[in-house]
């Protein structure tokens, strides 16, 4: 055992090995027996493919590079891909990132596409498809942009054709509804075909705002007729719709204030906890039902198992495992569930439950130790305090390294992460980043701030309009906690996040005197710029509820911008940012640096090429983290081994 200061142990897990593990498998489904979900690649330019679990238990990357199976729908994305068994083999269809056309594809064989490109503005998009073997159709979520502004957009349900005929020819695409809202998820067809569900909603409400579920009945010539709302409204969010196998209608509501479920609108399992999420991408998806009448279920407060539902009994039956985080994902096939897991001592591994027996194990992306685990970090699940009393969810992870200590006399540097959203939730489970720094001696602390997902409306609430002002004293507050309580160094102090956490990053070192530094990544920094054109559609008016009508308290939005309140930053910063970034971009950054030009305080910007909306390329991760390990090192008298030295500007 070596004592050693803090932020100065060896560790085997180097940026390399923490790139190389990032992201996790999403969008889980069936094609025939197979089960079926996309991957990331991060050596490959971050694309992500598509992996196919063969029936003897094979491993396979269906599609090559350059091949990235990823849908832009509301830049976010959304489920890119669906498939079927036709006439005994599969057959698939997928969004390719790089032009966004619809594809079909069969093993063996070249994709070959099914939808048009158009060059007006960001073109067509497509997401949550659905097949129709029978009709000859893929029935599923249509983006296209009407004009070159980010808004110019319009969404509807659409049935593209099977044979290829709309490649070429956008009237060939038959559309199914009218447009008549701002934002629609994919459709749910009735087991009997006869009517089809979806949600809808519209600006400047977002879908945990809410939502509206419509029902539309399925005419003999393939349109749909008499589209109602059956359920949602302003206030209450349906977060996913699904039909049951005899023929009822099931979906996530939270009219109590949690997300529970409902089977034609009648309660079957009310709990204080959550059965649904925010839909942060079109075709995230908390519940699966069962043939046998069973529902497979993602839920929880503050975390998220993976259990069956009885809906005669209400009662729920966890399955057994490590598996301690559940992402939205789920795909049944007879008495079989597919579900993405993890906890704090395994990344997100594919996991299949079988719901007659409760047994379940990894079928896909094991987890793997690259390490010995005796480097991970070991995580504390904490409640602090905040202004007025509140409670502030957070999970502390305390610098751990089996062959280090401390001299007795110190107390370590911690780093406060602010997670993205800011309607969102920091999951409990194994990050290979948080390690990379707990193992060189910093503690890290993820703040489930006020405003977080997972823990009821009342608490998703506490940031209406309050955006800037809860997430930065929730942070503080848990940082000044830990240093006084003697956990951590009150003078070694630092805070980091991205996109919504990049602007809880950047209003905290503009608002407060907490941090001694901070990493700000992809961020918002000038409210009234992103508001007023600078961002996507998609959240172009989600400030009307985090900050206030625009038009009503201008002032306000000015008042708690970064960009305006440069002169009050004097912590040092690292700042990161993708320049292909659509959501956040780098436009922001450069006014903001411009307004710290000759004010000699410490920092360095690093804008990467090719990245978007979060890094997905090793190398920019690799790059960005040892990065930020540079800042803490120079900032906080730190001495890691085998760092390159972050330039600052002065």
């Amino acid at each position: 055992m070596q004592t050693l200061p803090y932020g100065s142990w060896p560790s085997p897990l180097d940026a390399a090995l923490a790139a190389a593990h990032d992201g996790h498998p999403e969008y889980v489904g069936f094609v025939g027996d197979e089960a079926w979900w996309t991957e990331p690649r991060p050596a490959e330019g971050g694309r992500r493919t598509l992996v196919r679990r063969r029936g003897d238990g094979r491993e396979e990357s269906v599609l090559p590079a350059p091949w990235n199976v990823r849908s832009r729908v509301i830049e976010y994305g959304g489920q890119p891909w669906a498939g079927a068994m036709a006439a005994g083999e599969p057959l698939v269809v997928f969004v390719n990132f790089a032009d966004q056309r619809l594809y079909r594809y069969r093993p063996g064989s070249e994709p070959s596409p099914l939808t048009p490109v158009s060059a007006v503005g960001g073109g067509l998009r497509w997401a949550e498809p659905r097949i129709r073997l029978a009709e000859g159709e893929v029935w599923c979520v249509l983006e296209e942009f009407t004009g070159d502004a980010p808004t110019d957009v319009r969404r509807v349900l659409a049935a593209v054709p099977l044979d290829g005929s709309a490649a070429t020819d956008r009237d060939a695409v038959r559309e199914l509804t009218d447009g008549r809202h701002r934002f629609v998820t994919g459709p749910r067809i009735s087991p009997d075909g006869r009517r089809v569900a979806w949600l809808a909603w519209d600006h400047p409400r977002m879908p945990w705002d809410g939502t509206e579920l419509v029902l539309a009945d399925v005419a003999a010539d393939g349109t749909l007729r008499g589209a109602r709302t059956v359920a949602g409204g302003p206030e209450e969010s349906i977060a996913q719709a699904d039909w049951a196998s005899d023929g009822s209608l099931l979906y996530a509501s939270d009219r109590t204030g949690w997300w529970n479920l409902y089977r034609d609108g009648e309660p079957l399992c009310p709990r204080e906890e959550e059965f649904g999420g925010p839909l942060w991408k079109l075709g995230h998806r908390w519940f699966a039902p069962l043939d046998s009448g069973l529902i497979a279920v993602v839920h929880g407060r503050g975390a998220t198992a993976l259990g069956i539902l009885d809906p005669e009994t209400g009662e729920v039956v966890d399955a057994a495992g490590p598996w301690t985080e559940c992402a939205p994902t789920l795909a049944v096939h007879g008495d079989r569930v597919v579900a993405v897991g993890a906890s704090p001592r395994t990344a997100y591994e594919v996991v299949e439950l079988d719901a007659r027996t409760g047994r379940a194990r990894v079928i896909g992306a094991p987890h793997d130790d690259a390490v010995d685990p005796a480097h991970y970090p070991e995580p504390q699940i904490r409640t602090f305090t905040g202004p007025a009393g509140r409670e502030i969810h957070a999970h502390i992870y305390p610098p751990h390294n089996p062959g280090c200590v401390a001299p007795g006399d110190e107390l370590p540097p911690y780093v406060i992460w602010a997670h993205g959203g800011p309607t969102g939730r920091a999951p409990l489970v194994l990050d290979l980043e948080i390690a990379y720094f707990t193992s060189r001696g910093i503690g890290v602390a993820e703040v489930n701030y006020g405003g977080s997902a997972g823990y009821g409306r009342e608490y998703r609430n506490r940031l209406r309009e309050q955006w800037g002002v809860v997430d930065v004293e929730d942070c503080a507050a848990v940082a000044l906690a830990l240093a006084n309580e003697g956990t951590a160094d009150r003078r070694r102090l630092a805070v980091r996040g991205g996109s919504a956490g990049g602007w809880t990053t950047a209003a905290s070192l503009a608002t407060t005197d907490v941090y001694a530094c901070g990493t700000i990544i992809y961020p918002v920094l000038d409210l009234a710029g992103w508001s007023t054109g600078g961002t996507h559609d998609f959240e172009s008016q989600y400030l009307e509820t985090l900050v206030g009508p625009y038009t009503e308290v201008p002032g306000r939005y000015a008042e708690r911008s970064p960009v305006e309140h440069a002169d009050r930053v004097t912590a040092p910063f690292l700042l990161l940012q993708g320049l292909d970034d659509v959501i956040c971009p780098p436009a922001q950054c450069e006014r903001f640096l411009a307004r710290m030009a000759g004010r000699r305080v410490p920092h360095a910007y690093l804008a990467f090429e090719g990245e978007g909306h979060g890094f997905r390329m090793a190398e920019t991760m690799i790059r960005a983290l040892e990065s930020e390990l540079s800042l803490y090192a120079q900032v906080f008298g730190l001495n890691p081994r085998g760092i390159p030295t972050l330039e600052l500007t002065r």
